[in-house]
């Protein structure tokens, strides 16, 4: 498992969001998981619980940043949206996961508000279920899991480092 220290260089990450203790809460970090073995050598994978602080260090230290979180906003469990970040600001209800107060969707605004925003930025939100202690993921959010660890990789392979 990763640790959520600071990127030194290198400017790929992708950051995989969530408290894998509170079911559907972990699938950002579920995802990370089984996307690690199949990015580039490059590419920084990131394990964080969503404070905001972690998030816009890591963001400030690089070019290109792939966030996956759980979010809540009333689709069908599994639902994987996608957020180009510098296109434009999240929708309010991208990252709503009660675990994270200050968290990961103000951290892009406010690397946005700073001008420290990367380059490319992109967001997977994976629409979440049950986020209480305890719950391990349904087989809803492991497929959506899979796809987007799939996508993810897919869009570091064909992008230029």
């Amino acid at each position: 498992m990763a640790d959520c220290e600071p990127l030194r260089h290198g400017r790929r990450v992708v950051i995989g969001i969530g408290n894998a203790d509170r079911g559907a809460d972990g699938v950002g970090r579920w995802a990370t998981r089984l996307l690690r073995a199949s990015v580039p050598e490059d590419v920084r994978v990131i394990e964080c619980p969503g404070e905001a602080t972690d998030v816009l260090e890591h963001l400030q230290a690089a070019d290109v940043a792939y966030l996956v979180d759980a979010a809540v906003s009333g689709a069908p469990v599994g639902t994987i949206r996608r957020f180009d970040c510098v296109a434009g600001a999240l929708p309010q209800n991208a990252l709503q996961v009660s675990t994270h107060g200050f968290g990961p969707g103000e951290a892009i605004e406010l690397a946005r508000a700073l001008g420290r925003l990367p380059r490319a930025c992109v967001v997977y939100a994976i629409e979440a279920d049950s986020v209480d202690a305890g719950e391990g993921l349904s087989a809803a959010l492991q497929r959506a899991a899979e796809q987007v660890a799939a996508r993810v990789a897919a869009e570091l392979s064909a992008e230029q480092p």
